[in-house]
């Protein structure tokens, strides 16, 4: 690790030399374009799209862009992009990371590239971590590329909204939030430039390969991104997919039974805990204990879902703590994102471990629910042409980003010399000793009037130091992931004279902490002027970290909070051998070494060493999650190739408007398999009895037009294709074409989305598997991609094979249905009637109508058989997605059909 960051240092300085030359020549062009009139700019962008459409590049182009861009800003918001921030913008068109720190403005570098990029007119994204910053971002910057003719969008939860300068919405009291205008989000996305937050684009994508039709798309294609808080999302969030789940089974109380039982289990002796790896096995004692209390011989002969859920409720109870991995608000279980403090609204851990720690906070258990379409975000941003970053903290993670995202990362030099002071860390004995020596020096600095920043790694931290400034009658603002509505005031004033705030981690805050206030908050500049001198003269922002974090970044980012813009400041972290960072990841040798000394518990150590093994610590904690990140994008690689395969076919059959030939095609596809099949190998003889009775499979004739077929292949076995051909005439004919051409399309559709849902099941179960087979001495992730490909291989035969069985099936009426339906058209003489209909069904079509969308077709398929009164009788009944269906279907094997392979309502949340 040391030595790829001596070597990134060494390219960092090359790169800039080349960064300065054509900021350079950006400059050059100043003079020239401070001479146009505010109408020439959009006139000059018009150019530039001429010129780039007659063959000259974006490369060619920037100098005069960026230099458009920057003349912009200034005209508009009175902001003029320094050399600093265009070498960043400069790294971003590139498609690379650009490391700024905080302060320097990263907000505003990102508006050349952004401009430029849109001069291709294909989709350009800014990428925010939260919806206030999406919001923010577009509003403060939609008047400059309203001057240069550029359009901006905005996508956030629930609401996407463009630019319009024309538009007032009085309601709103930030000035950059009042020309935001609420739209569709197809409109927002039509938009040359679209800000909006990860969640939200990787979301906007699945749902894109879940609808039945273009109109209902939103996104057009990734061309250029840049990812704003690029190490948080890239990094601290790769380890979580994006999942776009259904209702599963509905909730029991075998949940609060298993957080019962494992309640009773003794740590050590029932089971063993694995801090670092997060993992919980019973010992022997403890499986004989639970054999006992469910009255079983043998609990791993019982069933792999009581096993499963007792792991679960372990975990729960063992490494999953309240106001730290999650909070409890109005009878809900909320995630916190580890890196950023903030509740992560609509995420739910996978796998019944949200049910198990709702159960064991005692909340109502939510319904489980299946997948119905997962990326992750590595994935998500590699499909992106062109990817940029920016953040504050991004050089520790390089060799990452490069092995995995192969991004490059610049370090820019700040505007402003940095003069911040990091203070050596102060390591104590025990956590009791280091609170009282964190408060003693917040008590010592804020009666000389200097403002301090605490930062904290949890809520419940959070609320320990809250409770010793409430003893010590300091007052201070606290800043977590309860109080998150007020965070950008909060941030905005904590450089004021004396302030003290305790926040959670602050990574992707996205407010400067000026020295003074905020300046737009107070009416007099003078007494600002004043307020600011002052803080200065007591040494600027103080931080202090109340302990190290895993990550280095996360310290960096907190530290990162003083100092900013050549302001005064300094910043120390705290560290006791109770923390989890020396418990888990090695403060032993720091241990020995105070025992050696015989140091008194209230007695620090301080000593650039001693910060050094800390941060080796850090190393050791960060390596281990970039191997686990790694593994994680070996294997979420093979399940993207495929749905990549997936949603192209999709997306092929949405674009086209006549399926009638490939349907034909596959039909037949499939009779040629039946011919195979009943030809005698030896004698080349065709079986026309055994060959009737296969092609009823496909298509549903009656049992005298099955005779008729037998004797007419009799007679001329090539008809075969021409009876199909006749047959599929005579299904048009009946529907009428154009409502054929909804039903081939929609049947497809169906089909694939139905078989992809049960895919990603059982690939689910594969990978959850596969490990074992370490045991055995194969590499698991060879083993995964070798029966993934083969598995997929499958799914995509099993789509051929099920769409050609379903079209002649397919029944459709009007919605609603008035009267009963009318006969179909009778059939020709020479033709066979097809018997009754059967139905398909489409999780994601449901999903939609459940979220209020509208159907392309205003037609549904339905069946004309009804159940019979016993399937009714068991479709009352409570099943599991794995037991027998109700109906008694039994499959090719002579095994009862599973009730999720069969009847089971799909129906999303």
């Amino acid at each position: 690790m040391f030595k790829f960051l001596s070597k990134l240092f060494d390219t960092n300085k090359k790169e800039l030399k080349k960064l300065r030359v054509l900021v350079e020549k950006i400059n050059n062009l100043s003079s020239q374009v401070q001479k146009y009139k505010l109408t020439e700019f959009k006139q000059k962008t018009t150019e530039l799209k001429k010129r780039l459409a007659k063959g000259e590049t974006l490369d060619s182009l920037m100098p005069e862009a960026f230099a458009l861009a920057r003349e912009a800003a200034d005209r508009t918001i009175n902001l003029r992009p320094f050399d600093e921030q265009l070498m960043a913008a400069i790294c971003f068109h590139e498609g690379k990371i650009a490391e700024q720190k905080t302060g320097e403005g990263k907000t505003l570098s990102a508006v050349p590239a952004l401009y430029l990029n849109a001069l291709t007119q294909k989709s350009c994204h800014l990428v925010t971590v939260n919806d206030y910053l999406a919001r923010r971002d577009a509003g403060w910057n939609g008047p400059v590329f309203n001057l240069l003719g550029v359009s901006v969008g905005v996508i956030i939860h629930e609401k996407a909204f463009i630019f319009d300068p024309d538009f007032t919405d009085d309601s709103v009291d930030d000035l950059k939030l009042k020309h935001l205008k609420e739209v569709s989000r197809q409109d927002a996305y039509k938009a040359d430039i679209t800000y909006g937050t990860n969640n939200e684009f990787g979301f906007d994508y699945l749902k894109d390969n879940m609808v039945q039709s273009l109109d209902q798309m939103a996104q057009r294609g990734h061309y250029f991104a840049i990812v704003d808080e690029v190490d948080s999302i890239l990094i601290d969030e790769a380890r979580t997919p994006l999942i776009i789940s259904a209702p599963d089974t509905e909730p029991t109380q075998k949940y609060y039974q298993f957080s019962a039982l494992v309640a009773s289990l003794s740590k050590d002796m029932d089971y063993e805990s694995d801090e670092k790896h997060k993992t919980v096995n019973l010992t022997e004692h403890g499986i004989k204990k639970i054999e006992k209390k469910l009255g079983v011989e043998n609990l791993y002969e019982k069933d792999f879902e009581t096993i499963h859920h007792l792991e679960q409720a372990l975990k729960a109870r063992e490494h999953f703590q309240r106001d730290k991995d999650y909070v409890v608000k109005d009878d809900e279980v909320i995630i916190v994102d580890e890196f950023t403090g903030r509740l992560m609204f609509g995420r739910r851990f996978s796998e019944g471990l949200h049910q198990a720690i709702e159960a064991k906070e005692n909340v109502t258990i939510k319904q489980e629910s299946k997948t119905l379409a997962t990326i992750s975000f590595q994935n998500y941003f590699r499909m992106y042409e062109k990817l940029a970053g920016m953040t504050g903290t991004a050089a520790t993670e390089a060799e990452e980003f490069k092995k995995i995202y192969n991004l490059e990362t610049v370090v820019i030099p700040t505007h402003m010399l940095m003069i911040r002071k990091d203070f050596p860390d102060m390591v104590y004995k025990t956590t009791r000793a280091k609170y009282a020596a964190i408060v003693a020096e917040i008590n010592e600095r804020h009666a000389k009037g200097q403002p301090i920043l605490i930062g904290t790694t949890s809520i419940e931290k959070n609320q320990i130091i809250d409770e010793f400034l409430k003893r010590k009658k300091i007052p201070h603002q606290i800043l977590n992931a309860k109080n998150h509505e007020k965070e950008a005031s909060i941030i905005a004033q904590a450089g004021s004279v004396g302030v003290v705030t305790v926040a959670t981690n602050m990574a992707g805050r996205g407010v400067d902490i000026v020295l003074g206030g905020d300046p737009s908050g107070h009416k007099d500049k003078k007494a600002w002027q004043k307020a600011h001198n002052e803080v200065v003269k007591f040494g600027g922002l103080h931080v202090i970290g109340v302990e190290r974090h895993e990550s280095r970044r996360i310290d960096n980012q907190l530290r990162g909070r003083s100092g900013r813009q050549g302001d005064p400041g300094s910043s120390r972290f705290y560290v006791s051998l109770e923390d989890d960072i020396m418990r888990i990841f090695g403060g032993e040798q720091i241990s020995r070494l105070m025992t050696t000394l015989k140091m008194p518990e209230d007695v620090p150590l301080e000593h650039p060493m001693v910060s050094k093994a800390i941060e080796q610590a850090q190393v050791k904690v960060e390596s281990f999650y970039f191997d686990s990140r790694k593994n994680l994008v070996e294997y979420d690689d093979v399940m993207n190739k495929q749905r990549e395969i997936i949603y192209k076919k999709r997306k092929q059959i949405i674009e086209e408007e006549n399926l009638k030939e490939k349907m034909i095609g596959l039909v037949n596809k499939e009779v040629d398999d039946l011919v195979v099949k009943n030809t005698n190998p030896v004698t080349r003889e065709l079986d026309t009895e055994n060959l009737a009775k296969d092609l009823v499979l496909i298509i549903p004739f009656d049992p005298d037009s099955q005779k008729r077929i037998q004797k007419q292949l009799e007679k001329q076995p090539e008809d075969l294709k021409q009876i199909v051909a006749k047959t599929y005439e005579q299904r048009e004919t009946q529907l009428t074409p154009s409502l054929m051409r909804q039903v081939e399309k929609l049947m497809m559709l169906n089909t694939i989305d139905h078989l992809w849902i049960d895919h990603l099941d059982a690939i689910d179960d594969l990978r959850e598997g596969i490990g074992l087979r370490g045991y055995g001495q194969r590499d698991p992730l060879v083993e995964y991609k070798g029966e993934a490909f083969t598995m997929f291989e499958r799914l995509v035969k099993t789509i051929d094979f099920e769409v050609a069985r379903r079209i002649f099936r397919v029944q459709v009426m009007e919605q609603p249905r008035p009267q009963p339906m009318t006969q179909a058209q009778e059939t020709k003489p020479d033709l066979p009637k097809p018997s009754a209909p059967i139905t398909p069904t489409s999780a994601f079509a449901s999903a939609f109508a459940k979220a209020g969308q509208n159907s392309p077709a205003r037609r549904e398929p339905v069946g004309t058989n009804p159940p019979s009164p016993e399937a009714s009788e068991g479709r009352k009944r409570k099943l599991g997605r794995n037991d027998p269906c109700w109906c008694g279907k039994i499959d090719a094997n002579g095994k009862p059909v599973k009730w999720k392979k069969c009847h089971y309502p799909q129906q999303a949340q």
